[in-house]
């Protein structure tokens, strides 16, 4: 298996489970910032039920697929919620250079198939926070429904 890091350079989203402290759940998307060897930092805009979860109830389930290997994968961990004026200056950096990258693309990939936008480029809100999230374990689920989990530290 992957590390963490190798499975999220090729993603630019992931799906954010969260639930509150009754147990009603939520799933949405996030953008993925950064990641490290021990965190993995995603962008929340929009501040609405993920984050109100999150700082009731820390825990969280990041969910993708890779279509060509016909895996899944589930990152369990928990999470600290940074408030804009907390960021670092370097993720602030990062966070500039993923909007750039993301609209250049998003441009490019346009004229290329010639589809009109309404708009190219990402705007940063001016109201965000970021997910730091230390994971807990890691689960790939093979194109057989094989299962296998693993916790940080252990052998990929």
């Amino acid at each position: 298996m992957l590390s963490i890091k190798e499975l999220l350079a090729r993603r630019e989203f992931v799906s954010v489970a969260t639930s509150d402290l009754s147990g009603q759940p939520n799933a949405a998307p996030k953008m993925i910032l950064d990641v490290d060897d021990k965190f993995i930092y995603l962008v929340d805009y929009s501040n609405g039920r993920t984050c109100e979860n999150l700082k009731i109830n820390p825990r969280i389930s990041l969910s993708f697929s890779d279509p060509e290997e016909l895996k899944g994968y589930k990152v369990n961990g928990t999470v600290k919620v940074i408030a804009k004026d907390a960021i670092s200056k370097v993720l602030m950096r990062r966070l500039e250079a993923r909007k750039i990258a993301l609209s250049t693309e998003r441009i490019i990939r346009g004229v290329r198939s010639q589809k009109k936008h309404q708009h190219f480029e990402l705007g940063i809100p001016f109201e965000f926070v970021v997910y730091k999230i230390k994971f807990q374990e890691l689960t790939e689920i093979g194109p057989q429904g094989e299962i296998s989990r693993r916790k940080p530290g252990e052998a990929q």
